[in-house]
């Protein structure tokens, strides 16, 4: 084999051993991940809301009832709690439907008008003093307290058909007797509710120890029914 022969031969091996290392260095792409699955999303759950309790109207018949009565109570709490004020301790009158023997501490008697209220609501109630007899005309209730004082307002507590009241007299110590109101009770009082009936006037030279009140029964009917008396000064 001459010179040119070899050559020939040697440059074609070295081509094909290129083209294999060629072919080894080129980069295989790696197989492809398969793509995750994603879930979709779950439908929220349908839930009924609870319906919406009513609101009360604000100005509602229940609600101005509840109002009265809130005003009432805070009024006889004040009145109660007066530091200046002291409630009858003694008590006679003209007549009553209680027992009739002096003193008698029973139901309906003069002595069921002293002390501090207790007849809770509007009513015909044992606990406060009623005449003999409903509408008979004039009537009276003649209260004594504790401590005498230069009086200036009294209260007076009816718990049943309240407005007869026609007179207030004040008692002094020595025993004479001052009017500070007399006329028609012109104070309105809202049905079925326990009235008070309320008078202011000058402060009194004399110390006072006692009151007389004049009903006329006629003038309001049924039984005018007086729970507690109440005086107030220094």
């Amino acid at each position: 084999m001459n010179f040119s022969s070899r050559w020939m031969i040697a440059a074609l091996a070295a081509a094909v051993a290129m083209v294999g290392c060629s072919k080894q260095q080129e980069p295989v792409a790696p197989a492809s991940a398969p793509e995750p699955v994603v879930a979709a999303p779950a439908a929220p759950a349908t839930t009924s809301a609870p319906p919406a309790a009513p609101v009360a109207d604000a100005a509602s018949p229940v609600n101005d009832e509840r109002a009265a009565a809130i005003e009432a109570a805070l009024a006889e709490e004040e009145i109660v709690s007066d530091a200046r004020g002291q409630f009858a301790v003694g008590a006679t009158g003209s007549s009553t439907y209680g027992d009739k023997a002096p003193d008698s501490q029973s139901s309906y008697t003069p002595f069921a008008a002293t002390g501090v209220p207790n007849v809770e609501k509007y009513s015909d109630n044992g606990n406060s003093w009623a005449t003999a007899t409903p509408d008979k005309g004039i009537e009276w209730l003649e209260v004594t307290f504790g401590r005498p004082v230069q009086a200036t307002q009294i209260r007076i507590r009816q718990n049943y058909n309240p407005g007869a009241i026609i007179k207030v007299e004040l008692i002094a110590e020595r025993g004479s007797k001052q009017t500070v109101w007399q006329g028609v009770d012109d104070q309105a009082y809202a049905p079925g509710t326990i009235g008070w009936f309320d008078r202011s006037f000058d402060k009194t030279t004399d110390k006072i120890k006692g009151a007389r009140i004049t009903l006329a029964t006629n003038a309001v009917p049924g039984w005018n029914e007086i729970d507690a008396v109440q005086l107030l000064g220094d």
